[in-house]
């Protein structure tokens, strides 16, 4: 190796993340994922899903501590639902949210 190379720090191969050329659907699919992520609150709301005790949340877990409004809340987290990236689970009056580990896994590994 010479002196001006940088070593790589990964072991994943660009293959490993995306597998060959991606069709229409998947380079879409993929495209809607990572435009729901780009957002700071949808960045905080993930985050704080995934440290929640149970690993899930519902809207008013999420309210106080994004200091933002219910309103606002919902609608990022259906964002991210339509993204794919967590699952929505109706109790009573309340709605669960919680994250969806492979599609969370296949976004780590494109930036990792």
């Amino acid at each position: 190796m010479q002196p001006d190379e940088i070593p790589p720090t990964d072991q994943h191969q660009p293959s490993d993340v995306i597998p060959g050329p991606l069709t229409r659907s998947a380079a879409e699919q993929l495209a809607g994922a990572l435009k729901a992520v780009a957002d700071p609150t949808r960045l905080q709301l993930i985050s704080l899903i995934i440290g929640s005790p149970a690993g899930e949340a519902c809207v008013n877990d999420l309210t106080a501590p994004l200091g933002l409004s219910q309103p606002t809340v919902s609608h990022h987290l259906k964002i991210l639902v339509d993204a794919g990236l967590l699952t929505r689970q109706k109790r009573g009056k309340w709605a669960w949210y919680a994250v969806v580990p492979e599609r969370l896994d296949g976004l780590r590994g494109l930036i990792a």
